[in-house]
């Protein structure tokens, strides 16, 4: 039989997978939540699954989102990567991702890490929800207003509460899988 799952994810197998395995997982690797708060930008005004689509195409253009060497990234290879198919070709989406790689490297040098820095926006440990339905869940909140503002102020773009919130929705800073999903209980008394 089949387990309850959150009815976004229903009607692809990638969305499946990906929600089976990785949203609201509690994520502190500093790469990989530099690749999620990247995607999550891109994927603003597009559907999830697109940049899902995409992703891995997004690892090769983006050296496998190693911050560093993104924040290097020249003027010349943004030219590039803008006639790359396999990424979300929007000249403001690339810039940004270049531009937050720059940011990352400074919240790095100020706060140790940016698991540091972004988690403290959750004091440390995951939100557990409870929501019943999708409808009940919110869009943004006061943490991912604070969140959005904070990197914003250090230079970041396509970081609004909104994709802020799906950010800590997908690094599991909250566990809003569906009460009856069986994520949901998975992942209740998970820590970073």
């Amino acid at each position: 039989m089949e387990p309850k799952r959150c009815q976004w994810c229903l009607g692809d197998p990638l969305y499946v997978e990906y929600h089976d395995i990785e949203w609201g997982a509690p994520v502190v690797d500093d790469v990989r939540l530099f690749e999620m708060l990247i995607l999550e930008g891109a994927q603003a005004g597009l559907s999830w699954l697109t940049i899902l689509k995409k992703r891995q195409g997004y690892r090769k253009a983006f050296a496998d989102f190693d911050f560093e060497t993104v924040a290097r990234f020249s003027p010349r290879r943004i030219e590039k990567l803008l006639l790359n198919p396999e990424i979300v070709r929007n000249r403001l989406k690339v810039e940004s991702a270049v531009r937050n790689a720059r940011a990352v490297m400074r919240i790095c040098e100020s706060h140790g890490s940016l698991s540091e820095f972004l988690w403290r926006y959750v004091e440390g440990e995951p939100i557990q929800n409870a929501w019943t339905s999708m409808d009940e869940m919110p869009s943004r909140t006061d943490r991912s207003d604070s969140m959005s503002k904070d990197l914003k102020k250090l230079g970041c773009n396509f970081v609004g509460s909104t994709i802020c919130y799906a950010f800590m929705q997908a690094v599991g800073m909250v566990n809003d899988h569906l009460t009856y999903c069986f994520r949901h209980e998975m992942l209740k008394n998970s820590e970073r």
